[in-house]
């Protein structure tokens, strides 16, 4: 398939909340930005993470474009990958896991979730608040650090330029396919996810995955109203 054609495909899916249904639950998820002393290691045209919020503003913007469309009783519940900012907090000297929890304050229909491990993540993927089988999942988005295997929480945040939290494809199996609608909309909005990621999370759940085959930009994006943007060459590919 082109290029062209995978892009049409992102176009028409990214309004995506058509897909919600009511009575089910909508995920997105936000891991954890790397601390400055680590990125200050870089040089300036491959640092990351210059602002704490790139993971945040971006989910929030789009939880509001998942409401603004989703039938109603459609739940929206985001997940947070604590320790991240704890760290950066930590690091920064601002109250940032107080600015995330402002959030829901301001936007009452979301529902924010705290998780400090892969397992906690998963076990949420398949029980949700009370049980998968009144509540199926709708949707589930990812914005973070990502490469062509893995979803990294906390990449330059512990460990520079690594990871101690993810979730590797090899863990997809621990997911219950039965925990989503059968055409529930997937996409993850990090780096390389279409490169392999994408493929396992289809096997494992039974849903396509929209991903990026390249590098994902998360620079500018107050320029282009907070969407995430593409590397050249980079392009969007559902698996």
């Amino acid at each position: 398939m082109t290029r062209l054609i995978f892009s049409a495909i992102f176009l028409c899916t990214c309004g995506l909340a058509a897909k919600a249904v009511a009575g089910t639950e909508y995920i997105v998820v936000s891991g954890g930005p790397a601390v400055r002393r680590f990125e200050d290691l870089r040089k300036p045209g491959e640092q990351h993470d210059r602002w704490w919020g790139n993971f945040i503003r971006t989910a929030r913007v789009r939880m509001q474009d998942i409401q603004s469309t989703a039938p109603p009783g459609t739940k929206i519940t985001w997940l947070v990958y604590r320790d991240g900012y704890v760290r950066r907090s930590a690091a920064d000297h601002q109250p940032l896991t107080q600015n995330i929890e402002s959030v829901p304050q301001a936007y009452p229909f979301i529902n924010l979730v705290w998780f400090r491990s892969t397992d906690e993540l998963i076990r949420y993927i398949n029980h949700g608040a009370s049980g998968r089988s009144g509540m199926k999942i709708s949707g589930f988005e990812y914005f973070g650090h990502s490469n062509k295997y893995s979803f990294m929480f906390d990449y330059s945040s512990d460990v520079y330029a690594t990871s101690t939290a993810w979730l590797h494809e090899n863990d997809l199996g621990k997911i219950s396919r039965w925990a989503f609608l059968k055409k529930a909309y997937c996409q993850s909005w990090g780096c390389h996810t279409a490169e392999s990621f994408s493929k396992a999370w289809k096997r494992a759940t039974g849903t396509f995955m929209i991903g990026a085959k390249g590098k994902t930009d998360y620079s500018y994006m107050h320029e282009r109203n907070w969407q995430v943007g593409l590397s050249p060459d980079a392009y969007w590919v559902r698996r």
